[in-house]
Order: C-alpha cells, then structure tokens, then sequence
C-alpha cells in the first residue's frame, strides 16, 4: 500500500490521509470507466420474435439474421402465432425478447408507453379467398357462412374481427374457424369452409400462391376500400394488379383492390442504439425493394402508429449510421465508440484533476507558512520597548507554540526554502525577545 501511495505522498507532496483518499478517489474513477467501457459494448445476441414457419414474419427475420451474422450480431428468431403473441411477448417483462414483427391494429388492450417503434417495414394486404359465385366485394356476403379467419393471436384474426363488427356480424360462433393457413387453405379446397382470412404474418406466400392459381378459389376484391381506410386509421388501400400473380395465366384476371396495415418493427425501450441501427440497416436491405405492392425505397419508413418512433430510429431516418458505424467494420467501429465515450471524457477529467492536486496542495502549504508569519509578525510587534520579564516569558510560550506548529507541518523539498526562512526568524524574533531588558517594577 505504501508504494502505490508513493506517488501521491512523494510527487504530489499530500499528506498520508490526503494520498489514500486521492489514490481512492483515483481507483473509483478508473473502474468506473473500465466498467461502462465493457457495459455500454452491444450486445453480440439479439432476439426477436417472428411467426410462424413459412410466413413472411419469419422469411424476413432470416434474412437479418444473414445481415446480422455478417457484422458478428447473433439474431435468434423465436416463432409465434403472429403480430399478437408478439406484442404481448414485447409486453411481458419476464419474456426475455427484444424485437418483434407486429401489423397495425393489434395493439388494443397493450400498454402503449413500453414499447417503441423503429418504424413500419411493409404493407400487410389481408387476402381473402372463397369459394362459390362472384362477390361484391362487400364482406356482408360471408355472413352465415364458414369461415377460416386464422388461430387467435394472428393478424388475420384480428381483422377479420374488426370488419365483422363494422358490418355489424358476429364475432364468435361455430361458422367461424381459427385454422392455422395450411389447414385452412385445405379446408377451402375440399370444399370445408367458404373462404379463408390469409396475412403474411401466419401464412407463407406458397400457400396464398397455391390458392391463387386454383380454377375453383377466388381472390375477393374490397369494393369499399376507401370507405375502410377513412374509417380506419392505421389501414392502407392497396391494389394487385391485373396478371401480377401469373402473368400467362393472367391471375388476377382483373385488378384487386385489397386492405391492409403496415407492419411495424417494434423494440424495448432498451435496444442499445448500434442495435437499432443494424436491424434498420438490414430493413432497408431486405424490405427496401420494389415489390407488388411497394415502390422502391418506401420502407422502412417513420410511420407512427400507436408506438412513438424511437429516438435512434429517427435519427436513423434523417442521417443514417453514425460517422463510426459508417466508415469502419462493426466491431471497430464499437471499440473506438467506446474508448471515446468512455476513456476520453476520463482523461479530460482525470489529467487536469490530477494537476489541481499539487496545486492545491502547494496553496494549502503556503497558507500554513503565511498563518505562522502572520502571528509571527503580530508577536513581533509587541516587542518594542523593555517589558516585564512575565510579559517576555510570556511571549516566548507564544513563540515556542508558533514553531510547535511549524515543525508538525509535513513540508516537500519545494517548499524548504520558505520552512527553514520561517524557523529563521522565529529564532531571529527568539533572539530579540531575549535580549530585550526588563524595565524596573
């Protein structure tokens, strides 16, 4: 112990209570540093809740899964029932997760403050697939018949819900049947229900596509489009054109009309910012394409829906990556943030705290030795004319405590010049008060 306080008794001149408080004070800095140095590293495993296998939640989260892996960032991708089981996973602290894929107006009965959003990623058409005679194109034509409107917790259960209720339909009873997409695209098939509820976050686009291209399914085509995207905020009107699912086929033989949200990708409010930056990264790699019901570059996009943006995807979205992140590979990039966010302000901090300290220990010293000349130069005043031998007596005991005090000060080698001039005249003042004669009487 005493050679690590050397530096602060020897260079520093500080007494040894003042050095053990110093060195302290020195060591807390320091491991505080090098502790946020390893706390405020990314995470190298992400989690995020998708759907179920084959749906187009999953196939996106593969694909940042290869992005992620590229920059040393493990995403694990747990499947789910859909936007809901994933929202209430994101809900429930005791979930360990940390982003999900979930569509617009699901969100009923969630907590809006604990969540955050990095912004929508796509559209989410509802397709709506039946049996039997040219519809309408109103969803009152299903009542009374059998319906596959998705297991609970999926998108398209959830909307299939919301239009029962606008046109005034029930909601529960057996004509209505929670099958998963495979079963029930089958039942619809063989003839079991009358039209199924599909959406990209429980059914994959080999299952819509087997539907479309059957002779004896039909795609229902929403005639009041527009009168359900003005009723509903978070739902967007959409159109498959004319042949876009086959052309040689020319499926759909006419344009579609379709309804449906966008897709958010939602966060706990504590995915460190790198984190968000990556998973926008590969969002714009893999959902910034051109698609049949997007343009090129229209998502990901700040679309605030129930869930405020996050700060780091807004910043995101008005300048992209920080300079860092931009210019050198991931784990570089982090090493040096986090030497400069942790190690620079230390140094800034640490270095000039550490020149005040003999400065202030230099100022401390001084103010002792001018204390004792102080009362040296008021003892020294009442020496004019003989006095009393009990007054000089008296004046020596004050001197004898002056230089009492002076010797208990732990004076550096700096300072021996302005020591050894103070003992100088104590005994220069010692002499005179000696010499001095008593007066008569």
């Amino acid at each position: 112990m005493a050679r690590l306080l050397a530096p602060f008794t020897e260079i520093f001149g500080l007494s040894r209570v003042a050095a053990i408080a110093a060195f302290f004070a020195i060591t807390l800095v320091l491991g505080f540093t090098i502790f946020w140095f390893f706390y405020s590293a990314p995470p190298r495993t992400l989690i995020i809740s998708s759907g179920p296998p084959g749906s187009t939640f999953e196939t996106n989260a593969i694909q940042y899964r290869e992005i992620l892996r590229s920059n040393h960032v493990t995403l694990k991708i747990i499947s789910s029932e859909g936007s809901e089981e994933n929202l209430r996973r994101l809900d429930d602290p005791a979930f360990h997760v940390d982003v999900g894929f979930v569509q617009g107006g699901v969100t009923n009965g969630f907590e809006k403050s604990k969540l955050l959003s990095l912004g929508s990623i796509s559209y989410q058409p509802l397709l709506i697939f039946y049996r039997g005679a040219a519809s309408q194109g109103l969803i009152s034509e299903f009542k009374g018949k059998r319906l596959a409107i998705g297991p609970a917790g999926s998108g398209a259960h959830a909307m299939a819900l919301t239009l029962f209720q606008l046109n005034g339909m029930e909601t529960n009873g057996p004509n209505l049947l929670e099958l998963e997409a495979g079963n029930a695209a089958k039942a619809l098939l063989n003839g079991t229900v009358d039209a199924v509820f599909l959406m990209g976050d429980s059914a994959s686009p080999a299952i819509m596509k087997q539907l479309a291209h059957d002779p004896s399914v039909q795609l229902f085509s929403f005639s009041q489009a527009d009168g359900y995207t003005r009723k509903i905020n978070y739902l967007n009107k959409l159109e498959l054109p004319m042949g876009a699912i086959d052309f040689g086929r020319n499926i759909p033989s006419n344009a579609v009309h379709l309804i449906g949200p966008t897709v958010e990708l939602l966060a706990r409010p504590n995915l460190h910012p790198v984190l968000s930056d990556l998973l926008l990264e590969a969002a714009r790699q893999v959902n910034g394409s051109a698609k049949l019901f997007q343009r090129k570059r229209e998502f990901p996009a700040p679309l605030e829906h129930d869930y405020p943006i996050s700060e780091e995807a807004t910043r995101f979205y008005t300048s992209g990556k920080t300079f860092l992140y931009r210019s050198l590979p991931f784990w570089l990039a982090s090493l040096v943030n986090r030497i400069l966010v942790a190690f620079v302000p230390l140094v800034l901090v640490l270095l000039p705290g550490l020149r005040l300290i003999p400065a202030a220990f230099k100022w401390r010293i001084r103010l002792l030795i001018y204390r004792r000349y102080r009362a040296l130069l008021t003892l020294e005043r009442e020496l004019l004319g003989p006095m009393p031998s009990r007054r000089r007596d008296e004046l020596l005991v004050r001197l004898d405590h002056i230089e009492h005090s002076l010797n208990k000060i732990k004076v550096p080698a700096s300072f021996g010049d302005q020591f050894y001039g103070l003992r100088g005249h104590i005994d220069y003042v010692r002499n005179r008060l000696e010499e001095n004669v008593e007066t008569p009487g």
